[in-house]
């Protein structure tokens, strides 16, 4: 019987940001003056479980080497204006050490990002509109760790409304909900396997608006990167293998 056991000690995060509109645009810089990873990052350190980097698109590599990655639990992700410009080989390197156990969260517009268009095999477009309008989170996995510490719902002042249809494959599991004041609702919480790894999709961010200073959004981002954390267990085996049993 093989016996699953979580990762113990420290987890490894990195946190991949473009870090392009905060040297590009007084206003995000206003919001975001060391970039949006280092909101994360230092709330990440905060906590006792993590070991945290940060790594950026114009680093060599992106900042995602093959040692930098095979030192990495958890791998999140924000990017917006520079999908195209992540190099192929780092896509493929991420690809892989996802499928290898390495735990990923996409944040926001990341939705575009290659990674995450590999990984669901779909063009993951979806509605949306600037319009500042309150977002209510609602939990519909009720007792998902994703979900720990946060109530019913909790809501978001002022957002950037994404809208059905969300143009990815059915969740494996859906821990939040959106609902906008415009009226649209959105799969604002979606959790896929692929391989050995864990994926994360969470909404809530945008570049001009202070949502990841939000107590809530950072204890998802945390929670998140707690269960896409990588557990010790033996790799699959493929191809021919003998019998178990012994066969007549």
């Amino acid at each position: 019987m093989c016996v699953v056991v979580f990762v113990m000690g420290r987890i490894r995060v990195t946190i991949w940001n473009e870090y392009l509109h905060e040297k590009r645009d007084p206003k995000v810089a206003e919001v975001y003056p060391n970039g949006i990873h280092a909101v994360i990052a230092d709330y990440l350190r905060g906590q006792p479980s993590f070991e945290v980097r940060t790594a950026t698109l114009d680093e060599p590599e992106h900042g995602l080497t093959e040692d930098v990655l095979n030192g990495t639990d958890v791998l999140v992700w924000w990017g917006h204006l520079a999908h195209d410009r992540v190099n192929d080989l780092v896509v493929d390197r991420v690809y892989h050490r996802v499928l290898e156990g390495m735990g990923l969260i996409v944040l926001h517009s990341g939705h575009f990002s290659k990674i995450f268009k590999r990984l669901m095999g779909t063009t993951c477009n979806l509605k949306w509109r600037e319009a500042g309008e309150r977002e209510r989170l609602w939990v519909v996995a009720r007792g998902h760790p994703i979900a720990d510490g946060i109530g019913e719902y909790f809501e978001l002042e002022h957002t950037e409304m994404y809208g059905e249809p969300f143009d990815i494959p059915r969740p494996d599991e859906l821990v939040f909900i959106s609902w906008f004041r415009g009226g649209e609702v959105f799969r604002s919480g979606c959790c896929f396997y692929r391989g050995m790894g864990k994926i994360f999709y969470f909404r809530p961010g945008h570049e001009t608006l202070p949502i990841y200073y939000d107590p809530n959004v950072l204890r998802v981002i945390g929670n998140a990167v707690r269960w896409a954390a990588p557990v010790e267990r033996p790799k699959p085996v493929f191809g021919n293998v003998k019998p178990l049993e012994k066969l007549p």
